[in-house]
C-alpha cells in the first residue's frame, strides 16, 4: 500500500476557563489524550496549537486555530484532531465554515469525545 496517502494530524487543543481546566478540560490533559488518539490511529503529528483563555465564540480571534488552518491550506496537514467539538468552536455558522474549508483542502475533523470524524460516512450529518 505504498500510495496510501500519510495521515498528518495538526492536534488543536483550548481552554478558556479555569473551571475547564479544574473539570479535566486541561491544555496538558487534552494533548495527552489526543496524542494517544493519534498513535492509535497512526496519524504523524505535525505540530500542537494551543490556544489558551480563549473562548470559542468565533474562530478569527485564535491565534493558533489561525495558524493550523493556515498550515492545512498549505498542504502540512490533512486531519486536525481536536479533544471535543466545543474545543474547535461553539458557532454552527462557524462549523459550517469549517467544514467547507476541510472539504476544499481535503482534511479532515475528528473530535474524540464527541464521536466526531468527518473522514467516514457520518460526515455528511455536518454539511
Amino acid at each position: 500500500m505504498e500510495n496510501e496517502e500519510k495521515k498528518i494530524a495538526g492536534i488543536y487543543i483550548r481552554v478558556s476557563t479555569e473551571d475547564q481546566a479544574r473539570e479535566g478540560f486541561s491544555l496538558g490533559e487534552q494533548e495527552e489524550k489526543l496524542r494517544q488518539l493519534c498513535k492509535y490511529k497512526d496519524f504523524e503529528i505535525f505540530k500542537v496549537y494551543k490556544d489558551a483563555g480563549i473562548s470559542a465564540k468565533d474562530m478569527t480571534n485564535r491565534p493558533a486555530f489561525q495558524q493550523m488552518l493556515e498550515d492545512m491550506k498549505a498542504g502540512k496537514l490533512n486531519y486536525i484532531v481536536a479533544y471535543k467539538l466545543d474545543r474547535v468552536t461553539r458557532s454552527v455558522r462557524d462549523l459550517e465554515v469549517l467544514i467547507s474549508t476541510l472539504e476544499k483542502y481535503h482534511c479532515y475533523l475528528i473530535c474524540d469525545r464527541d464521536d466526531v470524524n468527518t473522514s467516514t460516512a457520518n460526515r455528511s450529518f455536518f454539511c
